[in-house]
């Protein structure tokens, strides 16, 4: 196994030498061969690798990696969004999204959050806040198409240019162009407000490092109403090569309830948590929201059920 684990690092450091000497990250048939080839090559979750326990050098690859997959990732959102952006008027874009190669991904990765939000809340969250939305916010398109019809989501990106391309999807729709909005700032200069929301998203590029990303949590933690939902993408086994791990110890001041690592082609964790203080039973500032009402959408125990060697999953208590 450790000589298997050894070849796997060093297929990746080797696409890593290849990426970065690559002029520009634009999608590109090279360039998506070689991000391709980087996540069919970090996807397998059979392996032992422990990527904060690796030599100081390939700490520091990864971190760069990591860097490049996110300067990759806002590229390849920016030029599909420009694509449908620029359909014909009659067109809505959002009937076209299948055209973005990961959109099945998304399909997979919004009806998992939704379960397991719906596990661990009671009442239908009336507004939600996607902080790191870019230029095609799929998670908050996702979510609001398919899982969550009556409520409103706000989506956060410092890129204003990325928040134009977002809009302008969904501009045309004549139903989530009332219930999708979009605030130009960094998040770390939200203050006011943060505390209406039922549930905030953290993205997985929001905070390429650990103190960057233990820096928004914290941002988060101190404005966020008691009682809130805070939904955030890690990274697990391998796949801690495309995206940053969380750790429990960076959730301080808030109940970790469920980490969730799909071992399917959905790469990216789960990490859900609750601020500190409040009630599960009802929205922020104390109101009672709709209940989550059963649906065709699976329970997470039933994924468990039935889906038991395609996921991994735990529980935890408070932690201080």
């Amino acid at each position: 196994m450790a000589c298997q684990n050894n070849l796997v690092v060093k297929q990746i450091i080797d696409l890593y030498d290849q990426i970065s000497k690559l002029e520009c990250l634009k999608p590109s048939k090279n360039v998506d061969t070689l991000f391709g080839q980087l996540v069919s090559t970090c996807l397998p979750t059979d392996t032992n690798i422990d990527v904060t326990k690796m030599s100081d050098e390939v700490k520091d690859m990864r971190s760069n990696l990591i860097k490049l997959c996110g300067e990759g990732e806002g590229y390849l959102e920016q030029h599909f969004s420009t694509i449908l952006g620029s359909l014909p008027e009659d067109q809505n874009p959002l009937d076209h999204l299948n055209i973005f190669p990961y959109y099945n991904n998304y399909l997979k990765l919004g009806k998992l959050e939704f379960d397991l939000l719906s596990q661990h809340s009671s009442h239908v969250p009336s507004k939600i806040a996607f902080v790191g939305s870019g230029p095609m916010p799929l998670t908050s398109i996702v979510l609001a198409k398919f899982h969550l019809p009556n409520t409103t989501f706000h989506n956060f990106d410092i890129d204003s240019h990325a928040n134009t391309l977002a809009s302008s999807l969904v501009s045309r729709d004549p139903d989530l162009s009332k219930r999708m909005i979009f605030h130009t700032t960094d998040v770390l200069n939200a203050t006011e407000g943060l505390d209406q929301y039922d549930v905030v998203f953290l993205a997985a590029l929001v905070g390429m490092d650990k103190e960057a990303k233990v820096k928004a949590i914290e941002h988060l933690e101190k404005h966020m109403a008691p009682g809130a939902t805070l939904m955030l993408r890690s990274a697990h086994a391998l796949r801690a090569f495309l995206y940053p791990i969380v750790d429990s110890s960076d959730l301080k001041g808030f109940q970790l309830l469920t980490i969730y690592h799909p071992t399917d082609d959905v790469v990216n964790s789960v990490v859900i948590a609750r601020k500190l203080g409040g009630s599960t039973m009802t929205g922020v500032n104390g109101t009672r929201g709709c209940m989550f009402m059963p649906c065709n959408c699976s329970k997470v125990h039933a994924i468990m059920n039935n889906r038991c060697k395609k996921m991994m999953i735990e529980e935890f208590s408070a932690i201080e």
